[in-house]
């Protein structure tokens, strides 16, 4: 079938609006029809090549959700009709990392994936065009395999379940999977955007007594507030470290770097009272290095990675849901703007000034 999808066709340069084709559903595959997609900071860094997982021409684009519109024969967790979110973190369930629990980890990607012999899942007159993250979602529809997706509720409105996809799991999970947030804690998160704002809600979530987000932008630092921070720092007045040393009364239990900033990961770990864990959540670009004073890690300080808020998206993904229709997770709020997939540059022109907190792509 032929669809529209926004197509990279070289780094640094606009994606272009194309009709592509997208093979039939093979027998572990699943056809959904696109219905909305948040746009990541990753889609960005993925146009300027800070991340490059496919080479172009690729389809972006990994926060969608949809409706199943057919499936292959050996597909079971999935049926045509139902609403289905998807996510990068699909796992070949065979692995050392999945068979103990940690399918974000997971070493076989590969098997989820189309044998070379086999046609492309995505093709224009015969050209490979690449699924980024495994989905490629800029696109009218999406050729995924079964393990990318989990089925929701047909009440949760698609473009807030969307989120789910990426942000939410991601920025909720660092707090509640990765970091372990306890309550009463203190938490500093650096960043305000997507990821920020989930970090801070999943901190919320898990009773933490002091939630500080640090920002550039005063318009993001107030629109935090919404989303579970109990106070606001503007990283251009001053010396971060020593204003959240000073607000937290010592240091911070957990600090987060949502940016993807070398230097802000450095701060949020000489932020950190003893004992504190900084974690981080940002896409540092490829070939970037942190430089940290070595003395501090005899005060049992640490640095963890964080991939995808070490999820486990089909178990995950349905009690985010229920946290957000419970009035827990607030989705709604961190929509803030609708666009078609014409006018994604715009949405990257907004992301990049700081203007959104997510656009979303929404297809008719």
């Amino acid at each position: 079938m032929r669809i529209k999808a926004a197509v990279q066709r070289a780094l640094r340069q606009p994606l272009s609006i194309e009709e592509i084709e997208l093979a039939d559903p093979g027998p572990d595959e699943v056809l959904v029809k696109t219905v909305a997609c948040g746009v990541c900071h990753s889609d960005l860094h993925a146009l300027n090549g800070g991340i490059q997982l496919t080479p172009c021409p690729q389809v972006l684009g990994h926060e969608p959700a949809g409706i199943v519109q057919a499936v292959g024969a050996r597909v079971r967790n999935v049926a045509p009709g139902d609403h289905v979110i998807a996510c990068t973190s699909m796992f070949c369930g065979a692995c050392a990392q999945c068979v103990q629990g940690r399918p974000h980890l997971c070493t076989d990607r590969g098997a989820c994936r189309r044998a070379d012999n086999e046609p492309p899942r995505l093709s224009r007159d015969g050209e490979l065009i690449h699924q980024y993250a495994d989905l490629a979602a800029f696109a009218e529809a999406m050729l995924l395999h079964h393990r990318a997706v989990v089925r929701i509720d047909p009440d949760i409105p698609l473009d807030r379940a969307a989120l789910v996809g990426c942000a939410v799991t991601t920025g909720v999970g660092a707090a509640l999977n990765t970091a372990r947030v306890e309550p009463g804690s203190a938490v500093v998160v650096f960043g305000a955007g997507g990821v920020g704002v989930s970090i801070m809600q999943g901190a919320r979530i898990a009773g933490a007594r002091q939630i500080i987000a640090v920002d550039l932008n005063d318009a993001r630092l107030e629109s935090a507030r919404h989303f579970g921070a109990t106070d606001t720092l503007n990283a251009a007045d001053g010396d971060t470290v020593r204003a959240l040393k000073k607000m937290t009364r010592g240091g911070a239990d957990y600090a987060f770097e949502a940016v993807g900033v070398p230097k802000l990961l450095e701060q949020a770990f000489y932020c950190l009272a003893p004992h504190g864990t900084a974690v981080l959540v940002g896409a540092i670009p490829h070939g970037e290095h942190v430089s940290v004073n070595a003395t501090h890690f005899f005060a049992e300080k640490r640095i963890i990675g964080c991939m995808m808020g070490s999820n486990r998206f089909t178990v995950d993904a349905p009690r985010y849901l229920e946290l957000y229709r419970q009035g827990r997770l607030d989705l709604d709020g961190m929509v803030t703007r609708h666009e078609p997939l014409e006018r994604v540059g715009e949405a990257f022109r907004a992301m990049e000034a700081g203007e959104v907190t997510r656009t979303v792509l929404t297809f008719d």
